[in-house]
């Protein structure tokens, strides 16, 4: 069935339908991943987005019980130059189509890809909506510029009550702010007893719990949109160890002082080279994000910056100078993606190790 994906510039891609044939609206941005596509499709932090695949045949391995990020995926649709429709792997149980219509989420075929991508690069993410041919194109495309983007995605993909994932080393509270099970992962692995609550959660309930540290997940849309999450880390910093990632990065950051901006297309993909300027060694990172912090001041703020983007110099990673908190941009758990920094959940157990083994003392001058 033919479908087309209309964009608020005025711009048509006409191409087939696979997956769910309703009609869906939703900022439209791309991924550069060469692989990966089930972990992607899966990610909350792509919470209301369109995603673009850059790569031109997704699907070719199929879908397997083993790589899912969420089990509900809340990706606005997808978009992909050419879906496979008969994968071949040994893990493989269905195919994209098939994932994408128990799912109900629309997807379109045969679309020119580079183009839109293009696009994209140049004039920025823009809103667009995936529907049927019979639509008057004109009212569409002003009810996409009228159209305000959505502020509530962390509440959609936030866990809606807490839950413990037993283990017998350090307790961490993990702030689901729309978490990758790659992230629950990788603590448990490190024998983590993780305590998962929600985004809303205040500070007197974490430090109730009395954990070793507190990992602020990933999540999607604008950081400004939970101002209590900004609260609730600014009142824990310097009473327990906290590690950010993604979004929690940029809370971290909010909650020191500092400011966001939504870049103009983000870092989305498996392929996105950072410097740790503390090793001046160069990692291949997975990323995905719309909004960055912004550089100016953060010494001032007590931020010192660790890494940064080859590609743009933006902000990638910094610790404070007084409190046991640091943050990355990027998904050290990968997933997908290459695991060059998987070494950063090393750092926050050590990091919990020594600021116990110190009393927290600098905490309790606070």
């Amino acid at each position: 069935m033919k479908r087309q994906l209309i964009l608020e510039d005025g711009s048509i891609f006409e191409g087939m339908a696979i997956g769910s044939d309703r009609d869906s609206t939703g900022e439209v941005v791309f991924t550069t991943g060469m692989t990966g596509y089930q972990e992607t499709l899966s990610d909350p932090s792509y919470c209301d987005q369109i995603i673009t695949f850059t790569y031109p045949l997704i699907g070719n391995y199929g879908i397997n019980h083993e790589d899912f990020e969420s089990i509900e995926p809340a990706a606005a649709g997808i978009i992909v130059s050419e879906a496979a429709s008969e994968p071949s792997h040994w893990q493989s149980t269905s195919t994209l189509d098939e994932l994408l219509r128990v799912k109900d989420i629309p997807g379109l075929t045969g679309i020119d890809t580079r183009a839109l991508t293009k696009k994209i690069r140049t004039h920025g993410t823009l809103k667009g909506k995936m529907c049927g041919m019979d639509v008057q194109v004109e009212k569409v495309i002003e009810s996409l510029q009228q159209m305000p983007l959505p502020t509530d995605q962390v509440q959609k993909v936030s866990t809606s009550t807490p839950y413990t994932l037993p283990g017998r080393g350090k307790r961490v509270v993990l702030v689901d702010f729309g978490a990758k099970r790659g992230i629950l992962r990788d603590l448990i692995e490190r024998g983590c007893d993780v305590t998962v609550v929600r985004y809303d959660v205040s500070a007197e309930e974490i430090l109730r719990l009395q954990p070793d540290g507190v990992m602020l997940s990933n999540g999607p849309g604008d950081p400004t949109d939970v101002p209590q999450a900004i609260e609730m880390v600014r009142s824990i910093l310097g009473k327990v160890p906290v590690f950010g990632i993604c979004l929690g990065h940029q809370l971290l950051g909010l909650a020191c002082g500092a400011k966001t901006m939504k870049m103009k297309f983000g870092h989305r993909g498996v392929n996105h080279p950072v410097k740790d300027l503390d090793t001046n060694k160069v990692m291949i990172t997975s990323q995905n994000h719309g909004y960055t912090v912004e550089p100016n001041g953060l010494e001032e703020l007590g931020l010192i910056v660790t890494h940064v983007a080859i590609n743009d110099g933006t902000i990638e990673g910094y610790r404070h100078k007084e409190f046991p908190a640091f943050s990355v941009q990027f998904h050290p758990e990968a997933s997908p993606g290459p695991t060059d920094s998987n070494d950063l959940f090393e750092q926050f157990l050590a990091l919990m190790s020594t600021s116990k083994k110190a009393g927290n003392v600098l905490c309790q001058n606070v």
